[in-house]
């Protein structure tokens, strides 16, 4: 197992298969002035591993402000309360999504594939609409509302670098009813992140796409697919 990563200037990958513990999705922290904010927190049961690699990477984990979930599954929120009870960071997500976080939904939030529970889960900031600007630290992170593989999903991005860094967590699905997943709204959000014109994307589960040829090749390649592929 390997330690954290700095993927572009001020943006570490944190958590995920080979970082912090195979069940848990990427997590991403990114320093925002003074403070830090982190992009999902894995399943839970890595919490500790996750803060080894953010001091392992010089960062001090006490500057933690912000974790923005992506959606609500438990592979991205599980670690959350940990996080929250540790450091005091707000925690924020879509609003579509929150019901589910809050009502600890074992369904919606796919604790039930792990055989775990998510204890309910309040959430400190809700997200409306198609976009919100997060003011962090004097920075800014920049979140779009991106429906398909859950009502409430949504991907970030941030410029750092001359670089554009856009954190897009289970882009590729998978697309269930289970899930409240929407076909049709998903290739919307793809159509959507493609106009960001990307030069670095950060996946949920399957790692880091470098350069806008990359990056938009990963999202067509979805794109292409049958419903049935999907």
């Amino acid at each position: 197992m390997t330690a954290g990563e700095i993927i572009g200037e001020g943006v570490y990958l944190v958590g995920g298969p080979n970082i912090s513990h195979a069940e848990d999705a990427t997590s991403f922290v990114v320093q925002m002035g003074s403070e830090l904010a982190m992009i999902d927190c894995g399943a839970g049961r890595s919490a500790g591993r996750i803060e080894e690699n953010i001091v392992s990477l010089g960062l001090d984990p006490q500057k933690l402000s912000t974790l923005v979930l992506t959606h609500c599954h438990i592979d991205h929120v599980g670690g959350a309360a940990v996080f929250r009870a540790r450091y005091g960071c707000r925690v924020i997500a879509h609003e579509l999504d929150a019901p589910a976080l809050e009502a600890g939904d074992p369904v919606r939030t796919a604790a039930s594939w792990y055989g775990v529970r998510l204890l309910p889960l309040t959430i400190d900031h809700l997200l409306r609409g198609e976009e919100e600007i997060l003011a962090i630290g004097g920075d800014e992170l920049h979140c779009i509302h991106t429906p398909g593989h859950t009502p409430g999903s949504i991907c970030l991005y941030l410029d750092r670098g001359g670089k554009r860094v856009l954190f897009g967590q289970d882009i590729h699905g998978p697309f269930l009813p289970a899930f409240g997943s929407d076909i049709a709204a998903w290739r919307r959000s793809m159509e959507k992140l493609l106009t960001l014109d990307a030069d670095i994307l950060c996946e949920g589960h399957f790692g880091i796409f470098t350069g806008k040829e990359q990056a938009e090749r990963y999202i067509r390649r979805y794109l292409a697919m049958t419903v049935e592929d999907l």
